[in-house]
C-alpha cells in the first residue's frame, strides 16, 4: 500500500469515526512513523509502505479513531515553538493557554528591563496547576533571570513537567512542588528560598470548567484529559476563589496575577477578585475573539 492508498482509506475511516480533520490527522500520524516532515508526504504518494510501518499506522489510526488524542499517539505537542511530551497524566496544552505564556513572558522581559543593574537576586514567578511544565518552562527558557515555583497537585503530572524542563535545559532554574494549593506549597517554595511577598507574577490555567459541563466536552478530552485538571467545581470557580485568597501573599505590591478563563467565565472571574480586593487590569482576547487571558492586582 502506498502513501496515498493509506491517506485516502485512513482519512474515510476518520471520517466516519466523526474525527476533526481527518486527512491532517493521518498525515501527522504518517509523518511520526515515517520520520519525515509533512510535506515532504506530498513527494512520496507513491513510496510503498513496509508491513512494519503498515502495522504501526493502522495501530495509531485505530486509537484515533478511538479518539485518544493526537499528541498522545505522537507523544508530543509544539508549545511556543517547545516540544513538550504529553501522557494521559497532564491536560494536552491548548493554543490559549500560548497566549497567557506570551503575556507573561512579555511582562517579565520589561520588568527585567527596567530592573538592569539592578538586585542580583532571580525573578521569583509562580506557576499553580503546572501540568505538563508548559508556562514553567517557555518563562525559564525566555526569560534568563526567572527563578520559577511550578506547583501541580499530581506527582504522575511533575513526573512529565520534570522531564519536559530537563528536555529544554530549564532544569536548574524550576522549582517543582507537589502540593494542591498555595498553602500547602508555600512551606516547600519557602524551604527553596522563597520569601513572602517577593514574587514578581503568579500565573496560572487552573480547572475552570463546572463539573456538570464535563460530560458534554469531546471525548478526546473528557476520556483522555485528566480530570483534575478540567474540574473547577460546581460552578467552574474553585479555583479562582483559592488564587484570590492566597496569591496575595505571595507577590510584591502591586505585582500581578495572570490567569487563562474559559470562554464565557470573565465577568464570574473578575467578581471573584474584586470582591477580594483585586483591580482587574485587562482581559486579552483569543483569536477568536473570546475574553481569555484575566490580569488582575491587589
Amino acid at each position: 500500500m502506498t502513501v496515498l492508498d493509506v491517506i485516502q482509506r485512513s482519512s474515510d475511516f476518520l471520517t466516519r469515526k466523526g474525527v476533526e480533520s481527518p486527512r491532517l490527522q493521518i498525515e501527522l500520524l504518517l509523518s511520526h512513523v515515517l520520520q519525515m516532515p509533512r510535506m515532504r508526504l506530498y513527494l512520496s504518494f507513491d513510496r510503498t509502505l513496509t508491513e512494519t510501518e503498515l502495522e504501526a499506522v493502522r495501530l495509531l489510526v485505530k486509537r484515533r479513531g478511538e479518539r485518544e488524542p493526537l499528541q498522545h499517539l505522537v507523544g508530543s505537542t509544539s508549545f511556543c515553538g517547545l516540544e513538550m511530551t504529553v501522557t494521559r497524566d497532564v491536560l494536552v496544552p491548548r493554543p490559549e493557554t500560548e497566549l497567557l505564556a506570551e503575556q507573561a513572558v512579555q511582562f517579565l522581559l520589561a520588568s527585567a528591563s527596567v530592573a538592569a543593574g539592578g538586585s542580583a537576586k532571580p525573578t521569583r514567578v509562580l506557576d499553580f496547576g503546572t501540568g505538563s511544565g508548559c508556562l514553567a518552562i517557555v518563562m525559564a527558557a525566555r526569560c534568563p533571570d526567572v527563578l520559577v515555583h511550578a506547583v501541580e497537585r499530581s506527582e504522575a503530572a511533575l513526573a512529565v513537567a520534570r522531564g519536559n524542563a530537563q528536555r529544554h535545559g530549564v532544569t536548574p532554574r524550576i522549582q517543582f512542588h507537589c502540593a494542591d494549593s498555595l498553602a500547602a506549597a508555600w512551606p516547600a517554595a519557602e524551604a527553596a528560598g522563597a520569601v513572602a511577598g517577593e514574587f514578581a507574577l503568579v500565573v496560572s490555567n487552573p480547572p475552570y470548567l463546572a463539573t456538570k459541563e464535563i460530560a458534554s466536552l469531546q471525548p478526546e478530552v473528557r476520556d483522555f484529559d485528566p480530570r483534575m485538571a478540567l474540574d473547577g467545581g460546581e460552578d467552574g470557580l474553585d479555583f479562582y476563589r483559592m488564587l484570590a485568597d492566597g496569591a496575595g501573599a505571595w507577590l510584591k505590591p502591586g505585582a500581578p496575577l495572570m490567569v487563562e478563563l474559559a470562554a464565557d467565565q470573565a465577568g464570574a472571574a473578575s467578581g471573584v477578585l474584586q470582591e477580594r480586593g483585586w483591580r482587574v487590569e485587562r482581559i486579552e482576547k483569543d483569536y477568536g475573539g473570546h475574553e481569555r487571558i484575566l490580569i488582575a492586582r491587589r
